[in-house]
């Protein structure tokens, strides 16, 4: 018999084993591999993307569940796919924290280490075979890609000569639907119909990259968030780490991209020169209490000392030390326990290599830490991921109950406007079935779809769960139950009603405007548009 049949025959009969098994998990599914390759007489164990190639359409449901590499990452419900531009200064020059740069062959900002960034250099940076590469990935590992958001990453995208920001997104889209285009329009239209749908487009920027002129663009180009790097809301510490721009620009920029119907997520670096814990802290409080911030998202990483940075040489002239690990969990302790019902943290640090890391957090599972912490102290915490559906079913085994399932809504000022976070939870486990997010714009609103008559802009929408394929029932009850068309019902009867609104306006993924179309919105511009009679 020859090798590769012993080794499909092998991998077969542990598919078997596993979907005859009752009450199976992850662990037993190691304890089956490790079991016929001991009959077998072979020492390598075959990989889950192995077994998952092999799978027969009868064990698409729990045994591909067990098998998928990295669950979390489509969990809820959604595909991220990061693509690198390639290398290039930033407009202002560079911070004294950070590395890369056309130097050293990477984007500014990043070590070249970093999986997205290892993916950019082995594909040249180009658009169109980064996105081929990572979707045959992921499903290698076992997560559909029927949904998918880009995120375009590297230095300052929106500083970049606008037809290459053009011809840069048409070729990832283009990558989606597997047809190449004629230009940006044509992709865009294209994206519409795919089978793959592109759900949204969120771009890197800083926020003197991020007024007017950025967001217009940004929204050409198919944009639904931005993600701004604000580091922290201090102009003394802008001062110190040359950032190039002010707090007024921070203030400026967010307001701008909310009352275009962008989400915003801030990333934030905590413990940087001309910092302290308790300032940290009182950065983070304020963000969440002064109007002019209130970001709907977070991305934490935590200030770090690499090699090649001016920080590095204060290190180590003994000018700068870092925080030490368990000095950031108790710091982010106590921002979980904080953080308002209408925010989600999408990481808790960046994934550069330990061994780049001269000094600072070298655990690369810090958010796992933290809620291992969480547990073990009985913290809850309001924020949005941590309440998911999917997550609270993988970490907790809690699944909610529709009969406890109710409407929530928060309505709170922010940049000048109003916003009305509307969910649906069950209430008594306390778990986030799925969220909409529904602003009255500030006066201050420039977009001509927006300023000619009383306006609502619905900025997000989103039911959790795992990312089902085409074609395939439901893994669980609370999922296709009609909770986004509620959402939007609901939305509409406060912006027409409780708010006299005209019209309401949806920043839609491309691949979602034929669902939008299915509800009675018709395209005005970048957006989706239902006029109230």
């Amino acid at each position: 018999m020859k090798v590769l049949d012993i080794q499909r025959a092998v991998c077969n009969e542990i598919l078997e084993k596993i979907s005859r098994s009752k009450g199976v998990d992850r662990q037993t599914v190691e304890k089956i591999k490790r079991e016929v390759c001991e009959k077998y007489g072979l020492k390598q164990v075959p990989s889950n993307s192995a077994l998952l190639s092999l799978l027969g359409e009868e064990n698409q449901g729990l045994v591909k569940k067990l098998l998928i590499v990295k669950p979390a990452r489509s969990i809820s419900g959604v595909s991220v796919i990061a693509v690198m531009s390639p290398p290039a200064e930033c407009p202002h020059g560079r911070c004294i924290y950070c590395p890369g740069g056309p130097s050293s062959g990477s984007p500014q900002s990043y070590t070249g280490r970093e999986p997205a960034a290892l993916r950019g250099a082995q594909n040249n940076f180009d658009p169109y075979m980064q996105v081929q590469a990572r979707l045959k990935q992921l499903k290698q590992i076992g997560h559909p890609v029927n949904k998918v958001e880009l995120i375009i990453m590297g230095g300052t995208f929106p500083a970049r000569d606008f037809s290459y920001q053009s011809y840069f997104i048409k070729r990832c889209l283009d990558a989606l639907t597997c047809v190449n285009s004629n230009n940006l329009n044509e992709a865009k239209l294209n994206a519409e119909k795919s089978h793959i749908k592109n759900v949204g487009i969120t771009f890197e920027t800083r926020p003197d990259y991020c007024k007017s002129l950025h967001v217009d663009r940004m929204l050409e180009l198919g944009a639904t968030r931005v993600e701004i790097g604000v580091q922290t809301i201090y102009d003394d510490v802008y001062h110190i780490i040359k950032r190039g721009h002010t707090v007024s620009d921070v203030v400026e920029a967010t307001r701008i991209a909310k009352d275009a119907g962008l989400k915003v997520c801030y990333h934030i670096m905590p413990g940087l020169p001309g910092m302290s814990f308790e300032r940290d802290l009182k950065m983070f409080i304020e963000l969440f209490e002064n109007d002019c911030f209130k970001p709907d998202m977070l991305k934490i990483y935590p200030c770090l000392v690499l090699e090649g940075t001016e920080l590095y040489n204060m290190w180590r002239n003994n000018q700068y030390h870092p925080y030490t690990t368990e000095q950031l969990i108790e710091l982010l302790l106590k921002v979980m326990e904080m953080l308002p019902p209408w925010v989600r943290v999408q990481r808790f640090q960046r994934d550069i290599p330990a061994g780049l890391i001269t000094a600072g957090n070298k655990k690369s599972d810090l958010r796992a830490l933290l809620l291992d912490r969480m547990d073990e102290l009985n913290i809850k915490t309001n924020e949005i991921r941590y309440r998911e559906v999917g997550h609270q079913l993988t970490r907790y085994g809690k699944k909610p109950k529709l009969e406890q399932v109710e409407l929530k809504i928060h309505s709170y000022e922010a940049s000048e406007g109003v916003e009305i976070f509307l969910s649906y939870e069950d209430v008594v486990e306390d778990i986030l079935i799925g969220f909409l997010r529904m602003r009255i714009p500030s006066s201050k609103a420039y977009r001509p779809e927006v300023k000619t008559s009383k306006t609502a802009l619905i900025r997000e929408l989103h039911i959790f769960g795992p990312e089902l394929e085409v074609g395939r029932p439901p893994l669980y009850e609370w999922q296709h139950r009609g909770y986004g068309k509620s959402l939007i019902a609901e939305a509409e009867l406060l912006a027409e009603e409780v708010f006299e609104c005209s019209r309401i306006l949806v920043t839609s993924g491309l691949g979602v405007r034929e669902y939008y179309r299915r509800l009675g919105y018709t395209p005005l511009g970048p957006y989706m548009c239902k006029e109230f009679s």
